[in-house]
């Protein structure tokens, strides 16, 4: 008797296991990932597309371009943020050289202008780091590009104090402008998939999050 009382005691204790690991597997959300997880990736996701936000509206910008001028006969008016621009000017007599990869590149001033020209370096301009920076070439051009405000290009912020110091360019309004000369609107279609997969990769999590809470709720 006492060893039938054992057993139904260790099935007893046996089936109360078993009940209290199914009620603790209930309990737990139908989703790979926590409410909390979720919720960070959804952040960070957002804070990548806006840091994009910039390059994507450029991509979107009119491809036709703000014609600002030659010599003499500037519209510095027209001067807008994030815009695909031409114009022609004569540089000034010195130059931000930079070399990144294998490319050298160089930022002049156009003189008595707001505007700053970001270019590859020419034939007659070449450099390498350690050297004395070669005069840019002297030699007026017509360049097209994509105009940045000196707020929206802080990563030229260097570039823009040096040729303030030298004079030679004339801020309008206390403020100089970038032209990156090359890539035209629409061209970048790269960015278009970087934000087509941050956009799927919150909307994932977006649904994973709902799912999550609401099997948290019905628990």
């Amino acid at each position: 008797m006492d060893r039938m009382d054992k057993d139904g005691s260790r099935q007893e204790a046996r089936e109360a296991r078993i009940r209290e690991l199914e009620a603790r597997i209930s309990q737990r959300p139908a989703v790979g990932v926590r409410p909390w997880v979720a919720v960070v990736a959804i952040l960070g996701g957002a804070l990548l597309l806006g840091l994009n936000a910039q390059e994507t509206a450029y991509f979107f910008s009119p491809r036709e371009p703000l014609v600002l001028g030659t010599e003499g006969d500037y519209r510095f008016g027209q001067l807008a943020s994030n815009r695909y621009a031409q114009l022609h000017g004569v540089p000034t007599l010195r130059g931000v050289y930079a070399r990144e990869g294998d490319e050298v590149f160089v930022i002049v001033g156009l003189r008595d202008t707001p505007v700053l020209v970001r270019r590859h370096a020419l034939p007659t301009e070449e450099w390498k780091p350690g050297q004395v920076p070669p005069q840019p070439d002297q030699r007026s051009f017509r360049v097209g590009g994509r105009l940045l405000s000196e707020a929206d290009a802080p990563r030229f912020r260097d570039a823009f104090a040096k040729l303030k110091e030298w004079g030679e360019v004339r801020p309008q309004d206390g403020k100089l402008w970038l032209l990156d000369e090359g890539r035209r609107p629409g061209e970048d279609r790269g960015i278009l998939v970087v934000d087509g997969l941050l956009l799927t990769f919150m909307a994932v999590n977006a649904y994973l999050l709902v799912r999550g809470l609401r099997a948290r709720r019905r628990a």
